[in-house]
């Protein structure tokens, strides 16, 4: 069974910084797709940071694009987020994911997701 682990959230001031992380168990992950996704109550979870599984590929959504950066730990099974220039539209919990499907290479879309982290809040105030 596939387990994944957020860490890292808090508050944080506008402008600030924040590193999430996300350790996995059960399964080696540098052969699959994963990435990050946030949600605020009230509406749907919405894809934050990828890295593909194969090439180590980077994707952003414009609103993370030269803010946010994924990286991955294959030595220690872990998937990282860091986020700079911190907005308070950032508030969100947020949640690390991952798919064991070869085939998807970028992990942009929740209905791709396999697996789950359990969410870790960040709150950016202002």
């Amino acid at each position: 069974q596939v387990q994944l682990v957020e860490s890292g959230g808090g508050l944080v001031q506008a402008g600030g910084s924040l590193r999430l992380s996300c350790q996995v168990s059960g399964r080696t992950i540098s052969r699959y797709a994963m990435g990050w996704f946030r949600q605020v109550p009230g509406r749907e979870r919405e894809f934050v940071a990828a890295i593909s599984g194969i090439s180590g590929g980077t994707y952003y959504p414009d609103s993370a694009r030269g803010r946010f950066t994924i990286s991955r730990d294959n030595a220690k099974n872990s998937l990282g987020l860091q986020m700079k220039n911190l907005e308070p539209a950032d508030t969100a919990v947020y949640y690390c994911a991952a798919t064991i499907n070869t085939k998807i290479a970028v992990l942009q879309t929740t209905n791709d997701v396999d697996y789950w982290g359990q969410g870790t809040q960040v709150t950016v105030s202002s």
